[in-house]
């Protein structure tokens, strides 16, 4: 069979998938944004990467994404008149806009796509923090707007997979029952507790395995992975526990959100109104880590905090708990969906800042059930989300269950 997968960050969501249908034998190629240099386990064709889209209001998200769709389809076009090339099967990533005319290409070929997330007008992250966010008509009317290629995405596909329940609700019943949930999945023999696991901070300072270190993870420092409610929290925590550190990963941009109003960026605005409040000399801002250092620092930490709006899930998540982590977590619906309270973690009301410092100092005093939640959380990921064993498994029987008969 042949099958090409569609992703502008090529392997995204797919670096074991891809190659694993590739070694059962089917010839396997991806397209990608041009600009893309992640490796890739498979041969990789490009398109042009788009400009930036001369519209304002309303249309502009999918005047964006349509016009990174009409690239992607001169990329498939090209396969198939230069080089004959014509999939049995296309699975692609909605987010981006990429599948949305390459039926018009290969009208034959069957189209599976990741759903990751339907932006929705209410019970998500619209209007969810009101001291950032205005709950009004328009910021409700943007979600739809910004939903409409998604929705055509799946609508186009036979089929569609997305890693979590909760991610997969978020989409109207009408088209919930072409989705299946299956999780990317964690390589549990690789993220698994290390209690020799050593970093070394840049300045030389050396943490291991033991050492009262709170961890924070994120792609980028803002609210909606509730940086802001971290750091109003950390004054306390620092205080209560004189020996701790804080590390935190994360660019100071924006993945998901917007930047402060001010401009800057919100590791710029939480450091200027705690002030003299938060000592600097114990919080250790890394930016973004290679992963071996990612990997070292959640096997380390003796508390890994992790916050979110109700949005989509972080791996970030997943891998703390296969690595046995003492997780102290926002009490919203997508970690509902992992942990439950004093059973594999700690939840607290996302803002609830005293709930969370008094979290965060209990386990790093040392929770008399901390192995015991430390355990209980790598179980459920070993049982549900690991990645041999589970998801990469499932991921192909859900692939090859669409391969065109005949």
């Amino acid at each position: 069979m042949k099958i090409l997968f569609v992703h502008q960050n090529f392997p995204g969501q797919f670096p074991h998938l891809a190659p694993a249908l590739a070694a059962r034998g089917h010839q396997v190629l991806a397209l990608t944004d041009e600009k893309n240099q992640r490796p890739s386990p498979v041969s990789t064709v490009r398109y042009k990467t788009p400009e930036a889209v001369q519209v304002n209001g309303f249309g502009r998200s999918y005047a964006t994404h349509a016009e990174r769709g009409y690239l992607a389809a001169r990329g498939a076009r090209a396969l198939r008149d230069r080089h004959g090339f014509t999939p049995d099967l296309i699975i692609g990533h909605t987010g981006w806009g990429e599948t949305l005319f390459l039926r018009e290409i290969w009208p034959d070929a069957k189209l599976l796509v990741y759903a990751e997330l339907l932006y929705r007008t209410r019970g998500h992250d619209v209007g969810f923090d009101p001291e950032l966010q205005q709950d009004s008509d328009e910021a409700r009317m943007l979600a739809i707007a910004r939903s409409a290629h998604l929705i055509q995405g799946i609508v186009q596909a036979d089929a569609a997979i997305s890693p979590t329940a909760y991610q997969a609700g978020s989409f109207p019943p009408e088209l919930r029952g072409k989705i299946t949930v299956i999780h990317d999945g964690i390589d549990t023999a690789k993220v698994c507790p290390n209690p020799q696991a050593v970093m070394t901070l840049p300045g030389g300072r050396v943490l291991r395995a033991g050492d009262e270190v709170l961890s924070y993870v994120s792609r980028s420092l803002e609210p909606y992975r509730g940086f802001h409610i971290f750091m109003r929290a950390l004054p306390e925590v620092l205080d209560a526990r004189p020996q701790a550190q804080a590390v935190i990963v994360g660019a100071e941009g924006v993945s998901y959100g917007s930047v402060p109003k001010d401009g800057g960026s919100w590791k710029a605005r939480m450091l200027a109104e705690l002030g003299d409040r938060l000592d600097l000399s114990r919080v250790h801002f890394l930016g973004r880590v290679a992963y071996d250092d990612y990997l070292s620092l959640i096997q380390l930490a003796r508390v890994h905090c992790y916050l979110t709006y109700p949005f989509v899930l972080s791996w970030s998540l997943t891998e703390a708990m296969a690595a046995g982590g003492y997780v102290v977590a926002s009490d919203t619906e997508p970690v509902r969906e992992l942990i439950r309270d004093g059973q594999n973690g700690r939840l607290v009301p996302f803002f609830d800042g005293p709930a969370l410092s008094a979290a965060l100092i209990r386990g790093l005093a040392g929770d008399p059930e901390a192995d015991r939640l430390r355990r209980a959380a790598r179980q459920t990921i070993t049982d549900g989300y690991d990645l041999h064993s589970h998801s990469l498994p499932r991921q192909i029987e859900w692939v090859e269950s669409h391969v065109p008969m005949g």
